[in-house]
């Protein structure tokens, strides 16, 4: 299988998992799925330890960022907090799952800033949402928290994408059609 098709399939899978299980008070679930995806993408790694700090990179911006957000009262977790005011280990994961896909199937978005700010600021909001929805996540301040979401995920994003630059372990390359000029 295509490995962009499959990092994109398996994000969704690791995204949902960590998210349903969250809204369900069984968030370890969906953090063993994740782990397990994480696990699968550094082993295919070319050079693991250049993806292994880019996703260790990811989860410290996420367990920050998420904090704060929580400890601002704009956003509250149905589960997986194990300290008070601060992010469930579970959306820190995410942020690592995130990471997997950056020198894969969100390769495309590097090198065009102004695209990634502006892919961060709608996905990264429409993410949590979603999470809502299912049951993940409550916006407690819906507008702070919808503002901040999208400051955040359009400076994260492109920031992301520029480690991935500097920390790629994953060589892929790109099938081109033969040249028919002299």
């Amino acid at each position: 299988m295509n490995p962009l098709i499959l990092n994109f399939i398996l994000f969704q899978i690791g995204w949902f998992a960590c998210v349903l299980s969250g809204a369900s008070n069984q968030a370890w679930i969906g953090v063993s799925i994740a782990g397990f995806i994480i696990a699968f993408h550094l082993f295919r790694a070319q050079q693991k330890q250049k993806e292994l700090w880019l996703i260790s990179s990811a989860m410290v911006i996420g367990a920050i960022w998420d904090s704060l957000l929580v400890y601002q009262g704009w956003l509250s977790y149905t589960s997986g907090t194990l300290i008070a005011h601060t992010a469930p280990y579970w959306i820190i994961v995410m942020w690592g799952l995130f990471a997997t896909t950056l020198n894969l199937s969100l390769r495309w978005l590097k090198g065009k800033t102004q695209l990634a700010i502006v892919f961060g600021a709608i996905a990264g909001p429409l993410a949590y949402y979603a999470g809502q929805k299912l049951g993940a996540v409550q916006f407690v301040e819906p507008v702070p928290a919808f503002i901040a979401l999208a400051i955040g995920w359009a400076i994260f994003t492109p920031l992301l994408l520029f480690l991935s630059s500097r920390f790629n372990g994953y060589q892929i390359t790109e099938h081109r059609s033969p040249s028919w000029t002299g």
